[in-house]
């Protein structure tokens, strides 16, 4: 998504917080968005097979306004959603105000406002983590998490058509291969994941499409996809933190 990928490039410069050109400004389109992302659980899956949460402590890196957290929390003893955004804090907070295991705070990913060794899992969805700038909140999660606990990185398959190529005519400075070069170097494994994403209206869908690109590109996705679904590309990426001493 293009915004999140500038984020990316751009993180090397002394600030905290880079706006996200789609959430931010189209909070009720991003909620069709989510709704309509992965409807058969295919990333679901793949995260519990890496990684399973039930009864565990779950901290939502770049959690937005919290539409994971409740999925989190129907099996996590806690889930813990860090936003840096504060509409969108609020948004998070009203959305869980009735889920007893959940909570939303503000705060950016490269400093949590958590304790060290509090979670068992850290998930970070299309939130942050584009590849080398986000070392930050890789030490940060790191940090937080308990031995034996987990970071899991959903992100966006720049390879994997049609989404992937769409990323990257609005990035041409965004290399995929770089980016997983970059997290396997980190130490992180890949599982590829397609998810299929379905609408209910056609002008869903091309509202969605058109907050996410360029209006160039969106035009050509949008005359591109037929119908109300399409498949997208996703990298699943995990890092377990050591659960006792490493010899050499």
């Amino acid at each position: 998504m293009k915004g999140f990928v500038r984020a990316a490039l751009a993180a090397v410069r002394p600030v905290d917080v880079l706006p996200s050109p789609n959430i931010w400004h189209w909070p009720e389109v991003y909620e069709v968005e989510n709704r309509a992302q992965d409807v058969d659980g295919a990333i679901w899956s793949a995260l519990r097979e890496e990684f399973d949460w039930a009864g565990r402590d779950v901290v939502d890196v770049g959690c937005g306004d919290g539409f994971h957290l409740p999925v989190l929390a129907r099996d996590a003893r806690s889930v813990i959603g860090v936003e840096p955004h504060p509409p969108l804090v609020r948004r998070a907070r009203a959305r869980v105000a009735e889920v007893p295991n959940a909570e939303a705070v503000a705060g950016p990913a490269q400093r949590l406002p958590l304790r060290d060794a509090t979670a068992d899992l850290v998930h970070a969805r299309t939130a942050y983590f584009f590849g080398p700038g986000c070392e930050p909140g890789l030490r940060e999660a790191e940090r937080v998490l308990r031995p034996g606990g987990a970071l899991a990185i959903v992100d966006l398959d720049g390879l994997a058509e049609p989404y992937g190529p769409w990323l990257c005519a609005d990035e041409p400075r965004y290399n995929p291969v770089d980016v997983e070069r970059f997290f396997a170097d980190q130490g992180f494994s890949l599982r590829r994941v397609r998810a299929l994403w379905r609408f209910e209206r056609r002008e869903d869908l091309e509202a969605v499409l058109r907050i996410e690109f360029s209006e160039a590109v969106a035009a050509k996705a949008i005359a591109r996809t037929p119908g109300l679904s399409f498949e997208v590309g996703y990298r699943l990426h995990v890092r377990r933190k050591p659960a006792g001493i490493v010899l050499p």
